[in-house]
């Protein structure tokens, strides 16, 4: 997938996230959440900029998403204190950070696993699944991903705002 694409993912996977916050009474945290997500929705792509990574490599696996939730849950444990953003009931902000993290980047490899090149999931070890509906370069389906996306993410805030049941 292409960028567009992702972020298409992104939004559809982040819309039930959304719509849980926002009706739980945590606005500031649903728009944090989303902007996060949706800034992080290429980070496993820089493996085109890292010489030395091949794409969908190490970058494009399950090891790498929890490596990035590693790294913000420790990025919230340092937060926390400084910062006074409101946490869902039940869940620290350090797991929450974990959580975001690794979604992210699960978020971007489930937009890779519908190309034929797929994604080694569990990386090192060389097996590399694929769905195989489409090719990355589709303008198709990266447009119809990123607008179902946004319709996603819309319904959600709709929903939430209103106070609809889903």
């Amino acid at each position: 997938m292409y960028k567009r694409g992702h972020l298409g993912v992104a939004m559809v996977t982040l819309a039930p996230i959304t719509f849980w916050l926002l009706t739980d009474g945590y606005p500031v945290f649903a728009v944090l959440v989303a902007g996060t997500v949706l800034y992080l929705a290429m980070l496993p792509d820089m493996d085109h900029r890292v010489p030395g990574i091949p794409h969908r490599g190490p970058t494009h696996s399950l090891l790498f998403a929890g490596l990035a939730g590693a790294v913000f849950a420790g990025a919230a444990s340092v937060l926390e204190p400084v910062l006074s953003v409101a946490v869902p009931g039940g869940v620290s902000m350090v797991a929450f950070g974990f959580l975001l993290g690794f979604g992210s980047v699960v978020a971007h490899l489930l937009g890779d696993v519908i190309t034929p090149m797929g994604v080694n999931f569990l990386w090192p070890y060389p097996r590399e699944w694929s769905l195989s509906l489409t090719t990355a370069d589709s303008t198709l389906w990266n447009w119809g991903l990123f607008v179902f996306g946004v319709f996603a993410m819309a319904a959600a805030v709709v929903l939430a705002v209103r106070g609809l049941p889903v």
